[in-house]
């Protein structure tokens, strides 16, 4: 027992590197994870002090134990045993199965990653490519909600700055769970969404087990106070419209809310609007093919980058104009459903759309291309009409941004975006559209975008041809 034991060095090595690693796995790696965990839990309790919707604890759950919560509900269960049974396959398949569709779409929320990377880009980013402006704040309504209230932004969608624009807009208000399209199931970005605490939602190819998987999901989320942020319509808008609410969300939200028992639900509606969405000509170009799918590219990322970057060092660099954000009034799900409704998600889901509409921001861009595409061709009668319709509108409760208070500056600033991008072309005080294929697309989705503002007002002209009238 005490003799000697002659051994080649190379596998006395393995033998040492096989001990290092059982010993760190086993004593180093949990009192390490343990040290890191507790820290992040004592910054998490700072911020949330900041916060004034703190970060819940079913937001932090490790991913696996939220998978695993997920996959052994019991209707969750239920629902593996009837896609057993109608597919003809085992149970322990179809187990796999809702497993998989469980690790899709639960997250993995960092406090670090959305707190000490994503709002710093975001507020960066948005900064350097817009003039943002926050025009209707409507702090008294917000501020107005129950604090054990779960609050789900609902947002028109226009442009994928969306996302950046308010989790930055709303960062000192709680961490958001977007609820995001597969579109952003690409690397990096899937990472990236996950560690921003969003999930996953497949508009295609899905089935009643996946279903039933998200609609837990978000009813767990939803039940344990976890801050939304979602886009009804399902894309982007192609025609500049708003669109008709797509309602799986609503109607999962609705089945898992039982009135007077359940944690109310606050909707707050968000409408944002921009005097350039970087996707426009792709959405156009989808709208008039009938295309219904974007694939995720980070080459247009990397032109973009490369020519602003020359812009920079030649000196002529400039941002897209403004980017408005506002927010409307708040629904509450608990008085929405003292009411009878026929079809209460249809219903929930226009009423916030009417909401979004409502207090849709109107910046230059739009508000100077809705003239235009009244027929008005000199920048005199453009000025002298634009100041009779934002008094009427004012008048009407319309939410306009007037950059400096200064309606002249505001036309300016619209033509000049236009003229910019060869949408218009301007020979002293006339006005023509240029002879570019997509001139009088662009002008028409800008103009849409606040059409439904702008269409009823009485201003005194008869010029205006119809126009389609908003989905909502």
């Amino acid at each position: 027992m005490t003799g000697s034991v002659t051994l080649p060095i190379w596998l006395f090595v393995l033998i040492l590197l096989f001990a290092g690693v059982t010993f760190a796995s086993h004593f180093l790696f949990p009192s390490v994870r343990w040290f890191l965990r507790r820290r992040l839990e004592r910054a998490v309790e700072e911020l949330n002090k900041r916060l004034k919707r703190p970060i819940q604890p079913f937001k932090l759950a490790r991913r696996m134990d939220t998978i695993r919560r997920l996959i052994y509900d019991p209707e969750v269960a239920q629902a593996i045993a009837d896609h057993a049974r109608d597919n003809n396959i085992r149970e322990d398949v179809a187990f796999q199965k809702a497993e998989r569709y469980a690790r899709e779409i639960v997250p993995g929320f960092s406090a670090f990653t959305y707190f000490g990377f994503a709002i710093r880009a975001a507020r960066i980013l948005s900064q350097s490519l817009y003039r943002v402006r926050l025009v209707h704040a409507n702090d008294p309504a917000l501020e107005a909600i129950p604090a054990d209230a779960t609050v789900v932004f609902v947002m028109n969608h226009r442009s994928n700055m969306d996302y950046v624009l308010v989790t930055w807009l709303v960062a000192e208000r709680s961490a958001l769970a977007y609820a995001v399209g597969e579109w952003a199931r690409v690397w990096p970005m899937r990472q990236l969404v996950r560690a921003m605490g969003g999930y996953f939602i497949r508009r295609r190819h899905n089935n009643a087990l996946y279903r039933k998987v998200l609609a837990r999901y978000v009813q767990m989320a939803t039940e344990a106070g976890v801050t939304q942020a979602v886009f009804p319509e399902g894309g982007l808008s192609r025609t500049g419209y708003l669109s008709r609410p797509k309602l799986g969300l609503f109607s999962y939200i609705l089945e898992g809310f039982q009135p007077g028992r359940s944690r109310d639900v606050v909707f707050v509606p968000v409408a944002l609007n921009y005097d350039r969405v970087m996707e426009d000509k792709t959405l156009i170009d989808a709208h008039i093919t009938g295309n219904r799918r974007f694939r995720f590219s980070l080459k247009p990322i990397w032109r973009y980058l490369r020519r602003q970057l020359w812009n920079r060092i030649t000196g002529r660099y400039h941002r897209y104009g403004y980017a408005a954000v506002s927010f409307g009034e708040p629904l509450s799900l608990s008085a929405f459903l003292q009411d009878r409704h026929d079809d209460a998600a249809a219903e929930l889901g226009d009423a916030l759309m009417g909401r979004i509409a409502t207090v849709m921001p109107v910046t230059p861009v739009p508000l100077v291309a809705h003239a235009l595409q009244d027929g008005v061709r000199s920048v005199v009668a453009l000025d002298a009409l634009l100041r009779r319709r934002v008094e009427s509108a004012k008048a009407r409760g319309v939410t306009i941004h007037i950059p400096r208070d200064d309606i002249a500056y505001t036309i300016e600033s619209g033509l000049r975006a236009l003229i910019e991008r060869r949408v218009l072309r301007r020979t002293g005080d006339q006005l023509t559209l240029t002879d570019t294929g997509q001139a009088a697309d662009l002008l028409a989705f800008y103009a849409a975008s606040v059409a439904h503002l702008l269409d009823d007002v009485d201003d005194g002209t008869a010029t205006a041809a119809p126009r389609k009238a908003s989905a909502t």
